[in-house]
């Protein structure tokens, strides 16, 4: 064996060994980025012969600091070997729904627009941000997706409204205001 063909071994097997250590830490990565969101199913769009194909799923989350409101977002999931190792970027087409599943408690005083939810959509450059703020005048909670890069954002978001409404006998009878815990 010529010094070349060994040397081109080696950058083989480096390189081998290269992506298989982030295709086995990117789950680890990902999951922890994710802050836990329920997967709640997976839908096949793209049929991939010998990799994964590609893949919509949606997932749940709860509002972290308002209780009684749980948002869903739908997101395009990379098939192919790219995306098995973790190493693609994910496109911005995301959807969210959020709606009131109980009794409305602020449990803080918050920010307009503070993130809710934030998950990374690329390996370094992209993470998709769930951010919330208050309509004061409506008494609303507004929530809106979007996705953003270390160089440029993306246009493309989706917006969903919650208006803070009596739940029940839980409630007696008193709304909070999303005015006075959102400034």
């Amino acid at each position: 064996m010529s010094f070349r063909a060994t040397n081109r071994f080696d950058l083989w097997l480096k390189t081998l060994a290269f992506l298989l250590l982030i295709g086995l830490s990117s789950p680890v990565v990902s999951a922890y980025a994710a802050d836990e969101p329920d997967l709640i199913f997976r839908r096949s769009t793209v049929f991939k012969l010998l990799s994964p194909n590609d893949k919509l799923a949606t997932y749940g989350v709860d509002d972290p600091e308002v209780e009684g409101v749980a948002c869903h977002f739908t997101i395009p999931q990379k098939g192919g070997y790219v995306g098995w190792l973790g190493l693609a970027e994910e496109v911005s087409d995301i959807s969210l729904a959020c709606r009131q599943i109980g009794p409305i408690r602020f449990k803080r005083k918050l920010e307009q627009a503070d993130d809710m939810f934030r998950q990374r959509r690329s390996l370094f450059f992209k993470k998709m941000q769930i951010v919330r703020g208050c309509d004061a005048k409506r008494n609303v909670l507004v929530y809106m997706v979007y996705s953003d890069k270390l160089i440029e954002g993306s246009p493309k978001n989706s917006t969903s409204s919650v208006p803070v409404m009596p739940w029940g006998k839980a409630d007696d009878g008193e709304v909070q205001k999303c005015g006075d815990f959102i400034q």
